[in-house]
């Protein structure tokens, strides 16, 4: 069996943030965000990892962050592309964002041959998380019967921002953590006394648990995945190009919500208590910043990750 690798969500151009947020230093020594998780992951196990990223920031992630990486591990880079669609189908000239978390996985379907986890590349997950995705995903091939998938779930307390709303997928699960439903909600707020969710643009607000579990896209995957996501989006297109031809997403959720329905996959609910950082928003850096220099000077890391 082929060793998991790790691919890198990282093709957003941080419209909310205000620039290209992936490249904006949070450590002393101009470490970025993804850089800690992806030390993370190496430890746990990862020795390659593959960023899913657009052509025009190509130049600028390879100064920022793969450069240094190669040194330590096998660092490989694809493109999601709006264009990058099935046979027959065209993109509306007036489209300007690609289709969303499952087409970006899709992007790496040429160059992943096994198992691997996915991770967004502005959140901070925390050590526990890769350690446990890295073993599953070793141990847990797929078998006859059924694809045998994993996710990591956080509290929903430990993944908010005060400054504003974040997009998360709320899941439910079997008293033996096998994922029944995942529903992506993609304005949830922390709120006065509870995060609380919108599906019409603020018109009307919805409490949900602060201990109810979601997922930050942290995923682990056989490559069954990758051919079931690409089966499945001519389908999602039909209905995108028909009803909501510029905006509609393509939500990596979407295509295993559809597996679990079909009983085709099970995707264990690995925990992790670790608390998520994330730079969505501007006025979220300080905070970040603050975390990892706390975290830095209670060992978790070095001060410089790559130095040998």
């Amino acid at each position: 069996m082929q060793k998991p690798v790790l691919v890198v969500m990282a093709a957003g151009m941080g419209s909310r943030y205000g620039g290209l947020k992936q490249l904006d230093p949070v450590g002393n020594h101009g470490q970025l965000i993804m850089d800690y998780s992806i030390y993370d992951a190496h430890r746990a196990g990862f020795d390659t990892v593959i960023f899913v990223i657009k052509p025009e920031i190509e130049e600028a992630f390879r100064e920022g962050v793969g450069n240094r990486l190669e040194k330590v591990m096998d660092v490989k880079y694809v493109y999601q592309l709006k264009e990058d669609l099935p046979e027959g189908y065209h993109c509306p000239e007036e489209r300007v964002k690609p289709w969303g978390t499952a087409q970006a996985t899709l992007a790496v379907r040429n160059v992943v041959k096994g198992p691997f986890a996915v991770i967004n590349a502005d959140d901070y997950y925390g050590p526990d998380g890769f350690k446990a995705i890295y073993q599953y995903l070793t141990e847990n091939p797929d078998n006859d019967d059924r694809y045998e998938y994993a996710m990591v779930g956080y509290l929903l307390k430990n993944t908010v921002t005060e400054n504003g709303h974040v997009a998360r997928g709320v899941c439910e699960e079997t008293a033996d953590h096998f994922l029944t439903s995942v529903v992506e909600h993609t304005k949830i707020i922390k709120g006065e006394h509870c995060p609380q969710y919108t599906e019409d643009d603020g018109a009307t607000w919805h409490d949900l648990d602060e201990n109810t579990v979601v997922s930050m896209n942290l995923w682990g995957f056989q490559k069954s995945y990758l051919e079931e996501a690409m089966a499945r989006f001519p389908a999602f297109l039909d209905k995108a190009l028909a009803e909501n031809p510029t905006k509609a997403e393509f939500y990596l959720p979407t295509v295993v919500s559809q597996l679990l329905e079909e009983n085709k996959a099970r995707v264990k609910v690995l925990r992790s208590h670790d608390h998520w950082y994330g730079v969505t928003y501007k006025e979220d850096k300080p905070t970040v910043v603050a975390a990892i220099a706390q975290m830095t000077a209670e060992g978790l890391y070095p001060d410089c990750l790559w130095e040998k």
